[in-house]
């Protein structure tokens, strides 16, 4: 399956399962506590990555929380 991720075109193995979100991200190696996803231009909560369906041509931006500070 052919997706945008964070502006780059990937192709994403997801096994001949129902491609959702979840999946994607496990595939993609992101821990999923650590991360926020815009996805087609909305950023979905965690609770519906398992039953979002993602389709060949889907745009994800996916961004890394990172701690830090002074």
């Amino acid at each position: 399956m052919n997706l945008i991720i964070n502006g780059e075109q990937k192709i994403i193995n997801a096994n001949s399962q129902v491609a959702n979100l979840a999946i994607v991200i496990k595939e993609l190696g992101f821990n999923p506590k650590l991360i926020v996803v815009e996805f087609n231009g909305l950023i979905l909560s965690p609770q519906v990555w398992e039953t979002q369906e993602v389709r060949d041509g889907d745009i994800l931006e996916i961004v890394t929380i990172v701690g830090g500070g002074c």
